[in-house]
């Protein structure tokens, strides 16, 4: 059995779907993108502005879930454009310390024309 999960600490869904679903001792996070859940508003202008919102995001999604982003065990990351994977990953490694597996590719476009978005699958 499923349970979804919300937090009022990270941006409500933009659609049909949940924050995160819980499935048995996993969490599979939606992708997040850099809205500040304070004002769903995207304050964020660089990739690295950009990547330290959607990483905040995620953050707060686990920890409604009953996880961390210590305990991530897959990442796949959405870049709008691959010249910004340098920047992105400077920022992405002070979150991710477990170097969980990853897949990262290049989009071209993002919800809300955004730069970054990441969903997560996590232990609990």
């Amino acid at each position: 059995m499923s349970k979804p999960i919300y937090t009022p600490d990270a941006p409500e869904a933009i659609g049909p779907y949940s924050q995160a679903i819980v499935a048995g001792n996993l969490v599979f996070t939606s992708g997040q993108i850099p809205i500040d859940p304070a004002t769903g508003n995207i304050e964020a202008v660089t990739i690295e502005e950009q990547t330290e919102q959607v990483c905040k995001n995620i953050s707060a999604v686990l920890t409604a879930a009953g996880s961390s982003l210590e305990k991530v065990v897959k990442t796949v990351c959405f870049l709008s454009d691959m010249n910004d994977f340098a920047a992105f990953n400077a920022v992405y490694a002070k979150y991710f310390t477990g170097k969980p597996a990853r897949s990262c590719v290049a989009v071209k476009t993002l919800p809300r024309n955004v730069l970054v978005e990441v969903d997560t699958i996590a232990e609990i």
